[in-house]
């Protein structure tokens, strides 16, 4: 599959000087752990976190204007996050967007493949575009769903190999590398009928992380999120939220219903923080710790059920 040559800097001379290296337009992509770069907003003019440049002179420009601001998008805290590095190659020219993931069906206990011909920043709006094929992960894809992925995609005979070829790539990553999702958007023709990916997403399952540590080694933690990384190392699931009222709770479905519960009831939840099955004295008092250096939280609710608690 190709990839454009691409360059990390992180700061503007930098950015001028990988544009005059690689030639102009070239593409100047935030890298923040977010979707919907694109239609994002930037705090220093407003603009989005992905956008070409014609010039080096350019370059400089923007990237003062994206680096050491803040980039707020849909999947992001109201506040955003902050851009400290930008991710540059020169532009491809493109025929057409392709959207394509693999990921699983929980409905159907299955994985699935994802494709649309609507890729990009729009692929949120045209989900009724968004073909989904579903397969046995040991088995593999079969002949039959590449003819099926043929048809309803209109890839031609001399396109469809490099199609395969892809997904069968990722596939195998999906399986070695305990993968909960693969995304490639956009996956672009270009006129001259090559397919480039130009961004992709991946997912790991953190229940995996004994059997990959070269994936997990690699894990950039955003800076604002300590007590959520703690959290996670105690076997605790954390997420800060907006509210007053901080909750313990052992279980994932548990402490959704609490949350659902305390808002419905004129309260404003300031976590999400599920112990599992693991309510001991330790786990205990390591998310008393963490809620407690909460400065919003002005009261903790605690709803263990001693059902899932092992005898101690």
């Amino acid at each position: 599959m190709l990839i454009p040559q691409g360059y990390v800097v992180t700061n503007p001379g930098d950015a001028e000087a990988v544009v005059s290296s690689i030639g102009a337009p070239s593409v100047l992509k935030s890298q923040i752990l977010a979707g919907g770069r694109g239609k994002g907003k930037m705090s220093s003019d407003g603009k989005g976190g992905i956008r070409i440049v014609a010039t080096p002179e350019q370059a400089f420009q923007h990237a003062s204007r994206m680096l050491g601001h803040y980039l707020t998008t849909q999947q992001t805290p109201p506040g955003g996050f902050l851009v400290r590095k930008l991710y540059i190659y020169k532009a491809v020219d493109v025929e057409q967007e392709f959207y394509l993931s693999l990921t699983f069906d929980r409905e159907r206990y299955s994985p699935v493949i994802l494709i649309s011909d609507q890729g990009g920043v729009n692929i949120e709006s045209n989900q009724d575009k968004l073909h989904k094929f579903w397969f046995n992960l040991s088995q593999g894809i079969t002949a039959e769903t590449m003819a099926e992925i043929q048809k309803q995609l209109c890839f031609t005979d001399k396109e469809m190999p490099t199609i395969e070829s892809i997904i069968r790539q990722m596939i195998k990553l999906f399986k070695e590398r305990d993968a909960i999702l693969l995304e490639l958007n956009p996956l672009v023709r270009t006129p001259e009928g090559s397919f480039v990916c130009l961004d992709a997403k991946f997912d790991f399952d953190n229940a995996a992380q004994f059997r990959q540590p070269e994936i997990f080694s690699k894990e950039e933690r955003v800076p604002g999120f300590e007590d959520e990384y703690e959290a996670q190392k105690h076997g605790l699931v954390y997420i800060r939220l907006n509210g007053h009222i901080g909750n313990i709770v052992n279980g994932a479905g548990l402490a959704m219903a609490t949350n659902d519960l305390i808002n419905l009831h004129g309260g404003k939840c300031a976590n999400f923080l599920d112990i599992g099955g693991k309510a001991t004295t330790e786990t205990l008092l390591k998310a008393f710790e963490i809620l407690n250096r909460d400065q919003q939280v002005r009261g903790i609710f605690v709803n263990i059920f001693g059902g899932t608690r092992a005898p101690s």
